[in-house]
């Protein structure tokens, strides 16, 4: 199959508009505690999809697993493991730098180390990237993505500035900068390593590809792999805040108890992972035996949808899991320059994650200055994207 650039950013806005919109349902989910239903929404996104994807679409699923190295296996899981550590962290960053600071540094951060990393360690950046026309015009594109990114920190500090008194007081209550920007580096590098499982998995892919595999389809086998090991930090994380708060019960039962916490059902990041309500859900569980979410005379029973909140998570994670379906897809149409799709990724992900914010009015009242800013910052990282795909596709007609 021939590389098509073009075709590979078209799936890869795809990808970002699956991440950017996979919160959406968990809008919906009522009296569930973070941990209940992201827990719910996970096993579709890192568990039932991504093998029932692969099983559909791929040659030989569970011999071609077992054909590959151990090694290969290991170390991408390793990486899909320390992602999830990423995503976690993700939470601490905005506690002591505020969303705003906090997603610019961490997502710049992702951007950046998960673009460059891997052709540093293939050993192949100075020659086959900063030595050929069509690998500048690549990092051209990437600088223009960072600098995208920052353009949306900056918007969002304005936004935060144009808040009232109380709540700029809210939301800076913890500022911490030393210890921020250390967590930041820790989420951002974490973060990253999603890029690096898909590069550790490059034995598998070649596997695949000799059972008989579609080209297209030769990362699928990658990401189950890798997302057992994002299953798992998850899987122990909500276990831990299920057990701390005594909310597995909402699993098994419409009737919620009146020592139930106050939940917030709004995933508040565009980012692939828990963001900030890992740390607010941690640190509220010294509170967990407050109020319901809604006020009930006592004699009265308050109750989940269950079957409609179950429904809505499996909508949630497997929407989760097309941003690397598509991801992939992206992946396998850019030729040499694979390694670029992360940027592609991340800045698809924050375009279409700040249209939804756009369209859930957000950004209402914050300023023009703002408004210039998030204009700006989305110009920057549309054009990214275009010029990213334009090197990609000069190194495939012109591959000297």
């Amino acid at each position: 199959m021939v590389a098509n650039p073009v075709v590979g950013v078209v799936y890869h806005w795809l990808g970002g508009l699956a991440s950017g919109s996979f919160y959406v349902p968990y809008r919906g989910v009522k009296r569930w505690a973070w941990e209940t239903y992201w827990l719910a929404g996970g096993f579709f996104s890192w568990m039932i999809a991504p093998w029932i994807l692969a099983a559909l679409l791929t040659k030989d699923l569970l011999t071609v697993l077992h054909q590959a190295p151990w090694s290969a296996l290991l170390w991408t899981a390793f990486f899909g493991l320390l992602w999830g550590v990423g995503g976690l962290t993700y939470g601490l960053t905005m506690r002591y730098l505020g969303l705003s600071l906090g997603m610019a540094v961490v997502l710049g951060l992702c951007a950046a180390f998960g673009t460059l990393m891997p052709p540093v360690f293939r050993g192949e950046f100075l020659t086959q990237v900063a030595g050929t026309a069509s690998g500048r015009v690549i990092l051209l594109g990437i600088f223009v993505c960072l600098t995208g990114i920052a353009m949306a920190g900056l918007a969002g500090l304005s936004k935060e500035r144009a808040m009232p008194p109380e709540q700029q007081k809210q939301a800076i209550e913890e500022f911490n900068l030393r210890k921020g920007i250390g967590v930041a580096v820790l989420s951002g590098v974490m973060s990253a390593c999603f890029a690096y499982g898909l590069a550790a998995g490059d034995p598998i892919r070649a596997i695949t590809l000799r059972h008989g595999t579609k080209e297209l389809w030769q990362g699928l086998p990658v990401l189950v792999v890798v997302l057992i090991g994002g299953f798992l930090t998850n899987f122990l994380w909500c276990l831990i805040l299920l057990g701390r708060n005594q909310t597995a019960y909402q699993y098994f039962t419409a009737r919620i108890r009146p020592n139930g916490r106050k939940g917030e059902t709004r995933i508040e990041t565009a980012i692939d992972a828990p963001s900030r309500e890992v740390v607010e859900e941690a640190e509220s569980s010294r509170f967990a035996r407050t109020a319901v979410m809604v006020e009930a005379p006592p004699d009265s029973e308050v109750r989940a949808p269950m079957l409609r909140n179950y429904l809505l998570c499996a909508l949630a994670g497997t929407t989760w899991y097309f941003q690397f379906f598509f991801y992939t897809m992206g992946e396998s149409q850019m030729g040499r320059y694979r390694f670029s799709s992360w940027s592609l990724h991340m800045a698809s992900i924050i375009i279409f994650g700040t249209l939804w914010g756009i369209a859930f009015k957000e950004w209402k009242g914050a300023g023009t200055r703002a408004g210039v800013l998030l204009a700006l910052a989305l110009f920057l990282l549309v054009a990214s994207t275009v010029i990213i795909g334009y090197g990609n596709f000069l190194g495939v007609s012109h591959p000297g």
